[in-house]
């Protein structure tokens, strides 16, 4: 890799015979990033990438368009449903510490659930969207901590379980819950003094604390209107976590060499990296998505696109499930009202992007901007 250290590029007509330090990988993330933030009117963006175990942040426009505060690698970005691997992982680390069996039904753990229709829903099946049609987004009447059980209760699957993908906030957020219930603990304090700590995260939350409370970017919605996410029905398990490149990309590394962690830890990994149905040429983790890689750039987009996110789609399981494969790219989009993010990594490769952003713009324009560089870092 030494290709990758600086290149030392002699701008001689420019700089009056001075020699310019270029960066070949500041190279390729700013031709891939500043057309993006033009043409989406992006205020902020944070990127980092890993390449053989060394960190590169690259900070773009402000946090925050009314203070001009700049953004930087430890300014904290909502990463919406990329939270969902985080709530994976502790699913599984559960599972690893012998605390809950991911393919006991949903009731045996919750008896508040017993005579609904999760009496035959598996907990596996709630942590990959095969319940049975639980829709995106709770019906805002029931879209709240006291309503919620409630909602679970009367509801009616669409498709026998385990027949369909569904993406659903509903569904992986109860999965996190019943992974918390089996730990004894409330999720935000199983997250916030288990999870997070173990992973070595320490600027990683759910409640953005009043002391880094500057460090908070603030969120543009599609108007440009300042906006930061609010509270809902098992917000902290589906989309709560709010992140800084740093964190993240030190979340992707930890997900990349998992060996300095705990055994139980390490198992967990392994776990959200098993493969356990394909829809088309994606593989449905635990939180994450797999793909076998090299991958083209069209069907990275077709596995992150609209209908993947928005339809049932009929799966194939895979029976036992597929343990963690040699060459795979692993990824998550998630979004909020006024960010955006995406995380994408190939660990045979030892190499991963994090993009974070302060506005919701399209998925298919990070999906973009990672495929050039991830393609581009093999490449140099």
């Amino acid at each position: 890799m030494d290709r990758l250290k600086t290149l030392a590029v002699c701008l001689g007509l420019l700089t009056a015979g001075q020699c310019v330090a270029q960066d070949p990988i500041e190279s390729v993330v700013n031709a891939a990033v500043k057309p993006v933030l033009q043409k989406e009117g992006i205020a902020g963006m944070a990127v980092a990438v890993t390449v053989n175990g060394k960190q590169h942040f690259f900070n773009y426009g402000v946090a925050s368009k009314e203070t001009a505060k700049p953004v930087t690698e430890n300014t904290l970005f909502e990463i919406g449903s990329v939270s969902k691997t985080y709530t994976a992982t502790l699913a599984a680390y559960a599972q690893a510490s012998g605390k809950l069996s991911l393919s006991d039904k949903a009731s045996h753990i919750l008896p508040a659930l017993r005579g609904s229709a999760f009496d035959n829903i598996s907990v596996l099946q709630l942590g990959t969207y095969s319940a049975g049609g639980l829709p995106l987004q709770f019906p805002a009447e029931f879209d709240s901590p006291d309503k919620m059980l409630s909602y679970y209760q009367q509801w009616k699957p669409l498709f026998p379980a385990g027949s369909h993908r569904l993406y659903s906030n509903p569904s992986l957020g109860l999965f996190g819950y019943l992974a918390a219930h089996s730990l004894g603990q409330p999720f935000d304090e199983a997250m916030t003094n288990t999870l997070l700590p173990k992973l070595g995260l320490k600027h990683t939350y759910l409640k953005v604390p009043q002391d880094q409370m500057g460090l908070y970017a603030q969120g543009y919605n599609k108007d440009d209107k300042p906006v930061r996410v609010g509270p809902g029905a098992l917000d902290a398990e589906a989309y709560g976590v709010k992140t800084s490149a740093t964190d993240l990309i030190a979340y992707v590394e930890a997900n990349m060499k998992p060996s300095r962690l705990e055994k139980p830890l390490q198992q967990a990994i392994a776990l959200t990296h098993s493969g356990y149905y394909t829809v088309d040429n994606m593989t449905q983790g635990l939180g994450w998505e797999l793909y076998r890689y090299p991958i083209t750039l069209d069907q990275l987009l077709a596995g992150n696109s609209t209908p993947m996110a928005m339809e049932p789609h009929k799966v194939q399981w895979l029976n036992p499930p597929q343990p963690p494969m040699e060459n795979l790219l692993i990824n998550k989009t998630g979004s909020t009202g006024g960010f955006g993010a995406y995380v994408a990594f190939v660990p045979s490769k030892d190499i991963g992007i994090v993009i974070l952003a302060n506005k919701n713009y399209p998925n298919a324009e990070r999906i973009k901007i990672a495929h050039h560089v991830l393609s581009a870092l093999i490449s140099l």
